[in-house]
């Protein structure tokens, strides 16, 4: 056999051992992230005015569109002396209901694109989608926030 048909065969093998153990690599990558992105997030955290907090999720299309757009830094506004408020850029999916009450420390969407933290409890005649629950929410007062929500 000729020395350069032999040193092409040769060639050849390397490149196609190489392209194949770089296909198997990005394969095995591949199969990684989504079995990373398919993993459910049981809960966020959460800063309000620089105290950290965790969030207790509900599992709804609601929370993952939220999940997608994280991180948020927010300056929420006060409102009636019991939520604190804030109109998102982006619209999430929506699955609202009328909950009748509402606990301190809900997390919930009103409409589309309205996110509200609760920090009082009370009835109410008005439909949420339930984003979430915070334990051991305080009285955020009258003032704006600042807020950091995040993986």
């Amino acid at each position: 056999m000729n020395k350069n048909v032999l040193y092409t065969i040769i060639i050849i093998l390397i490149i196609v051992v190489t392209v194949g153990c770089s296909m198997k690599q990005e394969q095995q990558k591949n199969k990684e992230n989504t079995k990373n992105s398919s993993q459910e997030v049981n809960f966020l955290k959460i800063t309000i005015n620089d105290t950290l907090y965790t969030m207790d999720l509900e599992n709804n299309e609601t929370v993952k569109a939220l999940i997608n757009i994280l991180p948020l830094e927010i300056n929420m506004h006060e409102l009636n002396g019991n939520e604190k408020y804030i109109y998102l850029d982006n619209s999430l999916p929506t699955s609202s209901n009328n909950i009748k009450r509402i606990n301190a420390g809900d997390v919930m969407l009103y409409g589309s694109n309205c996110l509200v933290i609760f920090y009082q409890s009370f009835d109410t005649t008005y439909s949420y989608t339930k984003i979430g629950h915070i334990n051991n929410l305080p009285n955020l007062g009258n003032d704006t926030i600042k807020v950091k929500i995040y993986k």
